[in-house]
């Protein structure tokens, strides 16, 4: 395929904060701390993807570590920072300071606009191969906004669906070729190591039955 840099590709432009906002299209959590501060986690399957979302922290200039959640599965997590404070300010529904048992306190902002930096980010998260196209998780404690971020992919050429009720973990499926081929445009090369979760790879088992997704314990 044609590998020329889009504008809105993660290539596109210098890493910033603002990327990390793709990590609260899927599951990600972000905890604010009174108006002060604010601290970004996010849980994932493999260990894998905690470290290379650790390094894509750094290069932002936000120091995470790598640990393990409550669950047992690896934890990215920040610090209270003041930087990440707009993010929460824009992803929290007001008068939420961060997730609850059963709903995660976010809501998709008003104008939001998704990048291809974002999507890389959530594509790390919770991205992997389907059986008939690729799937991007979702939060399951945030059902309201899975209609919004389909919304927000239509712009960047990659039309995608929410997985039908059987699937046992939400997500938004992207199909066809000129949508994967969009999608890996946007997001760019995998990082070493994540090749099997990229567009284009063989689907791993039960992929669109994926165990059951959590949130992290800020």
């Amino acid at each position: 395929m044609d590998r020329t840099i889009s504008l809105f590709s993660a290539e596109a432009s210098g890493p910033g904060l603002g990327d990390l906002a793709g990590l609260l299209c899927c599951h990600g959590q972000i905890t604010g701390f009174g108006r002060t501060a604010a601290r970004l986690s996010v849980v994932v399957e493999e260990p894998w993807r905690a470290h290379v979302l650790a390094r894509e922290f750094r290069c932002r200039g936000a120091d995470a570590q790598v640990s393990k959640a409550d669950c047992g599965r690896p934890q990215v997590r920040t610090s209270f920072r003041v930087d990440l404070l707009p993010l929460a300010l824009r992803w929290l529904r007001e008068g939420c300071a961060g997730p609850a048992q059963d709903d995660s306190g976010k809501a998709v902002p008003a104008g939001f606009r998704l990048s291809g930096a974002m999507l890389r980010m959530w594509a790390l998260a919770g991205g992997r191969p389907g059986t008939q196209g690729y799937l991007l998780g979702v939060d399951p404690l945030a059902p309201g906004m899975h209609e919004r971020l389909v919304e927000a992919l239509t712009p960047l050429g990659v039309s995608a669906k929410l997985t039908g009720p059987k699937a046992e973990v939400p997500a938004v499926k992207v199909t066809g070729k000129r949508r994967l081929e969009a999608l890996l445009e946007l997001i760019g090369e995998p990082p070493p190591g994540a090749e099997a979760a990229w567009p284009g790879a063989a689907p791993q088992p039960h992929a669109e039955s994926h165990p059951e997704a959590v949130t992290s314990t800020a």
